[in-house]
């Protein structure tokens, strides 16, 4: 019985290994016959033949050779295998960002062979990942997940003096605790949010972090425009009073006269 199953296991090795490497003759012969005059209006590019996550291993089946016009051809596009898939035995890149199906692949979306993907690869230039402390009723009630925006919202004071303002608007979540999966749509409650930070935006979380509470406000997909906000204090909302409505406006009218008949029309 232990010989036949590590004869299975074998065999299973042997089919995975001859899988990648006829995927990997697939596309260079693809890429071989559908080579183009170098004055043509298109090229050969590699994109990506399925959805490929953060931090995935980027296997030659995963990937698609296809022609694309040359003056819309964005820096960085890999038309070159051998760029993006390794020799076998060797170690493979992995996607630095979430690639999706029928994207182009781009040397700024990969990394290098055999290197280690972490959060900071997904960081736009200049920019910092910073963690701050959560808890569910500050969080959205753990309906944020990585990739969402938020505005940043601190609290401070205690009883009367008690106030609230946005400090800072549409920042990226980048990780949930110790993921950082985009794809990960299902809710969690927890203790850590890491966001993505100028330096100067990181300085201004690290201080209110010590001043008070930060809560998270998800924001919608609409690009809406960002305006300061004021602080709200507790006195701006606790009034003796619910508000009054507004006084209905009397409505003014004229009689107009027509023959025997009066009709009454209203002036807007």
């Amino acid at each position: 019985m232990g010989a036949r199953s590590i004869l299975v296991a074998i065999l299973g090795v042997v089919v995975a290994g001859g899988s990648a490497f006829a995927a990997r003759e697939y596309l260079d012969t693809s890429r071989a016959n559908a080579a183009v005059d170098p004055t043509s209006t298109l090229v050969q590019v590699i994109v990506a033949g399925q959805d490929i996550p953060f931090g995935q291993t980027i296997q030659p089946q995963m990937l698609q050779v296809l022609s694309w016009p040359r003056e819309a051809l964005p820096p960085g596009a890999i038309s070159d295998l051998a760029t993006v898939v390794p020799d076998p035995g060797m170690p493979l890149r992995r996607a630095t960002r979430e690639i999706a199906q029928g994207e182009l692949i781009l040397a700024s979306k990969i990394s290098d062979f055999g290197e280690k993907v972490t959060i900071v690869q997904s960081l736009a230039e200049n920019t910092r990942a910073m963690a701050i402390k959560v808890e569910a009723e500050t969080s959205v009630g753990g309906f944020v997940t990585p990739g969402d925006m938020v505005d940043i919202v601190l609290t401070q004071g205690r009883d009367k003096d008690l106030r609230a303002v946005t400090i800072l608007q549409n920042i990226r979540i980048v990780g949930v605790d110790q993921d950082a999966d985009q794809q990960k749509d299902q809710p969690e409650i927890a203790k850590t949010v890491t966001v993505e930070v100028t330096p100067e935006q990181s300085q201004a979380l690290a201080l209110a972090q010590k001043a008070g509470t930060l809560s998270l406000s998800l924001r919608s997909l609409d690009n809406a425009e960002d305006k300061p906000l004021d602080s709200i204090k507790l006195s701006d909302i606790l009034r003796d009073k619910s508000p009054e409505p507004e006084a209905p406006t009397a409505k003014q009218t004229i009689r107009i006269r027509r023959g025997s008949e009066v009709e009454i029309v209203e002036v807007q």
